[in-house]
């Protein structure tokens, strides 16, 4: 018998998890399942824009080989002078690590970063990569509260009351993903007073920096504490919709100095994976060098935008439901009351709503949360697919209510 190994255990991810099993089983069956799981915004004809797929395709041949272990120099520089010109100070290109997607980049600087036993403060909710990643290192995720009665913005006294001996660094995830809070520049001081006075690496997930509603700013981490080693993480599958290109960044800012061995550990990591995806590198120049492109689908009339909203709308005028109004990300994380919906278990009522309804949606706890009573909801669908989506869910709903 080959059994996996026992860390597996603890670790957790949900959103590809059994609902996905559920929905493949019902479309094997011949069902149409409406999936509003996960951030892919290809499935619902947001493409690449075109400059960025051209940046790879047009060096493709000189792609064959292994690149640097960081990555290509071009695409380095590109992401070093994208953080310079908003005010992230002293970054060069030996500064940056290529990678594939964001995904990977969280799971290297843990592994340079982690003992057993050591802890990391995760955001509650969180994406859940974070906490399984700290778990597959052999470290503790520590989750500090995110408060949906101010917006979802961090609850900066339990953070402080979490700190430990034990406790190596600071997960910021901004804007955050499952929530759509964008923070605020007050609350981001908070959070890097906090590290500093602990002398705690951030590491800053802003893989959603341009994706922003309103009248909400996003302040770079790293710009902000020029004192602190701070690792900021990006890529391209949100801001330039090539989320299967798995092309993202990390860079370091602050005191090197202090960091040289954690660093010396980020390279033999780097180099023991060879280098990233090397076609997908040629992308990056491309797309840091023009304006978003994002932009006009997060303005009045804009897609994304239209699309947030409605579904927003929709969600809060269901009995029993509200919706904290994201200013940021791809998500909605709507509250079920649990006076009307007293939900015990919110893994089965999802897989419950996907096999009575074909609609795939992911669980509350599957980011940490500690209460049954959220789900996220993915608003990249065009708009009669999120009414049909929404009018399925409320269908369902009625047949919870207390």
């Amino acid at each position: 018998m080959v059994s996996q190994a026992s860390r597996l255990k603890s670790v957790r991810y949900d959103i590809r998890g059994p609902l996905l099993q559920h929905a493949r089983a019902l479309e094997a069956a011949g069902h149409r399942v409406i999936k509003l799981n996960i951030g892919n915004p290809a499935p619902w004809g947001l493409e690449t824009p075109e400059l960025v797929v051209e940046g790879l395709v047009q060096n493709i041949q000189d792609a064959e080989g292994y690149s640097d272990a960081r990555g290509i120099y071009p695409a380095r520089l590109a992401v070093a002078q994208y953080y310079a010109g908003r005010g992230v100070e002293d970054i060069t290109p030996d500064d940056v690590f290529l990678g594939n997607g964001v995904s990977e980049l969280i799971s290297l600087s843990l592994q340079a970063l982690l003992d057993p036993g050591d802890e990391v403060l995760v955001p509650s909710p969180d994406y859940p990569l974070w906490t399984g990643a700290v778990r597959l290192c052999g470290g503790r995720a520590v989750h500090y509260r995110n408060d949906e009665s101010i917006g979802w913005q961090p609850d900066l006294e339990d953070v402080a009351a979490k700190v430990t001996p034990s406790t190596r660094a600071l997960v910021i995830i901004n804007p955050n993903n499952p929530t759509g809070s964008v923070y605020s520049r007050e609350m981001l001081l908070g959070l890097l007073e906090i590290a500093r006075r602990h002398g705690l690496l951030v590491l800053a997930d802003e893989v959603y920096d341009h994706v922003l509603f309103d009248d909400a700013v996003h302040e770079h981490a790293a710009a902000l504490a020029p004192d602190l080693v701070v690792l900021t993480m990006c890529g391209l599958s949100k801001n330039h919709r090539a989320a299967g290109f798995r092309s993202a960044w990390l860079a370091i800012s602050g005191p090197r100095a202090p960091a040289a061995d954690y660093i010396e550990g980020l390279d033999l990591l780097a180099n023991m994976r060879m280098c990233p995806n090397v076609p997908a590198q040629h992308a990056v120049q491309a797309a840091l060098g023009s304006r978003s492109s994002i932009d006009a689908l997060l303005q009045p009339g804009g897609r994304l935008r239209e699309q947030r909203d409605h579904a927003w709308e929709r969600l809060n005028a269901i009995p029993g439901v509200s919706c904290v109004k994201p200013k940021g990300a791809l998500y909605l994380f709507p509250r079920l009351d649990p006076e009307v919906y007293p939900v015990k278990d919110d893994e089965q009522l999802v897989i419950d709503l996907l096999q009575q309804e074909h609609v795939l949606v992911t669980h509350g706890t599957g980011f940490n949360l500690p209460t049954t009573d959220h789900i996220r909801m993915v608003f990249l669908a065009p708009v009669d697919v999120l009414d049909d989506a929404i009018s399925r869910f409320a269908r369902f709903l009625s047949t919870r209510a207390a």
